[in-house]
């Protein structure tokens, strides 16, 4: 079954970080991604652009969009794997292997509602539908 581990925390303090603190975390994204993809477990890893973000809200027959991060918490999503796990507590595990001081992780099963192919876009190619 596909699982999905979101990953929260305060951008501020990631972005604070030594280097030796993200080399450190970094290495072990790292290692579980290649362990993952190995086992052909692994599916989209992303990190989220923080300081790109807008908020889309509806209220009645109004929209608002205002600058980022999501809704109003002082933990942003930060990124996300989508994994597949032979059980629910096989993800949990997974999302361990990751944890580290300031950071949530949330795991989540994964359903399909309408399945596409979604192409393969290099961070420049203007692939969003308006």
């Amino acid at each position: 079954m596909l699982y999905s581990i979101l990953i929260y925390g305060e951008e501020q303090r990631v972005a604070n970080w030594s280097p030796q603190e993200e080399e450190e975390v970094m290495l072990r994204h790292r290692d579980l991604r290649h362990e993952l993809q190995a086992a052909g477990r692994l599916g989209p890893v992303l990190r989220l652009k923080a300081d790109q973000i807008r908020t889309v809200r509806g209220h009645r027959d109004r929209k608002y969009i205002t600058d980022g991060p999501y809704a109003e918490t002082k933990e942003q999503l930060l990124g996300l794997y989508v994994v597949e796990c032979p059980s629910f507590e096989d993800a949990v595990a997974t999302a361990q292997r990751l944890a580290f001081e300031g950071v949530v992780f949330e795991i989540a099963p994964l359903t399909w509602s309408s399945p596409g192919v979604v192409p393969a876009l290099t961070p420049g190619d203007q692939g969003c539908i308006p």
